[in-house]
């Protein structure tokens, strides 16, 4: 880019030149560069345009003293021009199948809750929404700044380039082994981020986009990934720490993979019905949760294989259920001890504890949420559940347009006699989200930055920075938020076009961050996994 000004165009400026000069040769310079400068594979021209532009543009503002985006009618068009750029899929390596790479042609996407382009389905809802978004803009300044990295379409039946059908469901960090599974979250997660969905799991790479790994089974549907690290022993006797990836989906079938070597070395046939979810014990590096439509959860111990790949699992403890256990959580504080889940029929904790003889086991408390009509309810589908921290539980469907934030210890009585009782949950404070009554557009949180996050039905990302809550919400006399907090920002779905036509109706099926909240990975219902950085 610097080559082809200083060749072609710094002798069109004379040295005092006027702002309408700069403008004139700004234009043609533009123009020309992204023709001229060519780099990488045809199928990238594209985003190879853009991003010369980008880089064009930078280098102007520097060299020149000119602002960045200073000039409206450049910006106008650069609008009209997103909505007509277009970019097919690209082929990558053959063990990989097709990705398509689709970029938003967006410069610097610092999304800011007012760009919000599009209401939600009840009237007057969103334009409430906007106002209370704006009033947090400065106050989130700092943090209202994230860029797109990639939008990968990796997990297509068959590999077909046509596939914008095939929903994504889970996907989770591996465990940098240097640290172990087990230390510090803000320092134990690679970039590496594990996607499933339809017939596939993949390893990508977050920040150059390479899908390094996929694994495929021809006749199952992935809803549910998770890492564990065992220490294996390998040839001469020495041992040697492993990230294994459990994943199951409809079949019911848990398969066990070694990443490392790839290979797929054992699976574990856990339940007759689809598997909704699995997380692995952050204590016992061997202890496989399993979630299932057949109404339980089972606990199993998955062994850890030999230089053979020869390994034993077993089934510990099986949990009964009301109804189907969508979300599963082991509460932070206790996690040898409590399991709580969100149900199609509620929100339940079981005591998990092995040194009890019963292995199957009924729930040990039902919570209570207010409902609509200013009652409580025990009966409603929760399909968003995680920790904020070791004591606060984000929630979320009790009733639309609404996420809950309460309090695990004060809602809970360990000490409690009886089974099946039920309990209020201490609510600390509502988070304020979309009106949908789509269910199953799961929640995520980072625990180290006080983050909740939440796709919606219109593709966008709902983000709430709580770090100012939290210090309030641990002290013993902790007061419930009254106001409903609003995003701390909204990232929304840029305008992305498949052969030829935009993408509409993007439902956020996940949205999962890296502990450090570097990286955001977002699976859609379109067979896109969209990745942002953050600024």
């Amino acid at each position: 880019v610097t080559a082809h000004w200083e060749k072609f165009f710094r002798d069109q400026l004379p040295e005092k030149y006027t702002a309408e000069q700069v403008k004139s040769i700004k234009k043609k310079f533009l123009k020309s560069v992204q023709t001229n400068v060519v780099y990488g594979p045809s199928s990238l021209s594209e985003f190879t345009r853009w991003r010369v532009k980008m880089i064009a543009e930078e280098f102007l503002a520097y060299s020149l003293g000119l602002e960045l985006n200073t000039d409206p009618e450049p910006e106008e068009k650069m609008d009209e021009n997103e909505e007509e750029s277009t970019e097919s899929p690209r082929e990558a390596a053959e063990d990989v199948g097709q990705v398509g790479d689709f970029s938003s042609y967006i410069n610097n996407v610092t999304v800011t809750p007012s760009k919000r382009k599009r209401n939600h389905s009840k009237p007057g809802s969103g334009n409430k929404r906007s106002k209370s978004q704006a009033n947090t803009k400065e106050e989130a300044a700092e943090d209202v700044s994230a860029e797109p990295l990639h939008f990968l379409q990796c997990h297509s039946k068959g590999n077909s380039r046509e596939d914008f059908k095939t929903q994504l469901w889970s996907c989770v960090f591996e465990p940098l082994l240097d640290c172990g599974a087990r230390k510090d979250p803000i320092v134990s997660s690679s970039r590496t981020v594990a996607t499933c969905g339809g017939e596939s799991i993949c390893l990508i790479d977050c920040e150059t986009g390479t899908v390094l790994k996929k694994y495929k089974v021809a006749t199952e549907e992935f809803f549910s990934v998770a890492w564990t690290t065992l220490t294996m022993v390998i040839s001469n006797s020495r041992k040697k720490s492993h990230n294994i990836l459990a994943a199951a989906g409809r079949r019911g079938i848990v398969k066990l993979i070694h990443v490392a070597a790839d290979f797929c070395y054992g699976e574990i046939k856990a339940h007759k019905k689809p598997i909704a979810t699995v997380c692995f014990s952050p204590t016992r590096e061997t202890h496989l949760f399993t979630a299932s439509y057949d109404k339980r959860i089972a606990l199993w111990d998955i062994g850890i294989p030999d230089c053979d790949y020869n390994f034993k699992a077993s089934q510990l403890l099986v949990l009964e259920a009301l109804s189907i256990p969508l979300r599963i959580a082991l509460v932070p504080t206790c996690s040898d001890q409590y399991l709580l889940a969100g149900c199609e029929g509620g929100c339940f904790a079981w005591n998990i504890k092995l040194d009890k003889e019963q292995k199957s086991r009924p729930f040990e408390a039902v919570f209570q949420f207010p409902d609509e009509d200013g009652g409580m309810t025990t009966s409603h589908r929760v399909d968003g559940l995680a920790f904020l921290n070791d004591d606060v539980v984000v929630s979320k469907s009790s009733k639309p347009g609404c996420i809950y934030l309460w309090s695990w210890s004060r809602s809970f009585d360990a000490k409690g006699k009886g089974c099946q009782r039920t309990v209020s949950a201490v609510i600390l404070a509502e988070l304020e989200w979309s009106t949908t009554d789509l269910s199953y557009l799961t929640l995520s949180t980072c625990p180290a930055k006080d983050y909740v996050f939440c796709g919606d039905e219109q593709g966008s990302v709902w983000m709430y920075n709580l770090s100012n809550y939290t210090t309030a919400w641990s002290s013993a006399k902790g007061k419930r938020t009254d106001k409903r907090i609003p995003p701390t920002q909204i990232l929304n779905w840029p305008e992305l076009r498949a052969n030829g036509e935009q993408l509409t109706e993007v439902l956020i099926n996940n949205v999962v961050s890296d502990p450090t909240f570097t990286y955001l990975v977002v699976l859609t219902s379109v067979n896109i996994t969209a990745i942002w950085k953050k600024s």
